[in-house]
């Protein structure tokens, strides 16, 4: 069993998943409770270890695909309860251009085995803004 000593390696651990397609290494990272949850950009609450588990094999199941690269990264921290807010920019490998960017929370939890996530939130990004039209400066 993988420990986590933060959240951060946590968090780390599971991006490393992701990219990798590695569902053992996901699977560590969430807690071993049937309480967890998980929501996959534009899909359905699953919740607990099955649920979850499926759906990470089914994401993972054509192998490494996607590069992710965090921005926008806060964090809110406790000593039990850790939740981070990011944007995760996927890209091609070998591309620096973002193909698809979500934003995702992710929340962790203190357990006897490390830090463990207990739910992962993720929607689609907004668009970027349009930039504000110049409105024409009349006198009159």
């Amino acid at each position: 069993m993988r420990i986590f000593p933060t959240p951060q390696d946590a968090e780390a651990a599971f991006y490393e998943a992701l990219e990798r397609a590695d569902l053992e290494l996901m699977m560590a990272v969430w807690a071993e409770d049937e309480e967890i949850l998980c929501v996959h950009p534009g899909g359905a609450r699953l919740s607990g270890q099955d649920q979850v588990r499926d759906s990470w094999r089914q994401i993972l199941a054509g192998g490494a695909r996607a590069r992710v690269h965090l921005t926008q990264q806060t964090a809110i921290s406790g000593p039990m309860v850790a939740v981070h807010s990011v944007h995760e920019n996927f890209s091609a490998p070998g591309e620096k251009r973002p193909l698809q960017a979500v934003v995702a929370t992710n929340v962790y939890l203190r357990t006897a085995a490390g830090w463990r996530m207990i739910v992962h939130h993720g929607s689609p990004a907004p668009g970027q803004a349009e930039p504000p039209r110049e409105v024409p400066k009349i006198l009159h």
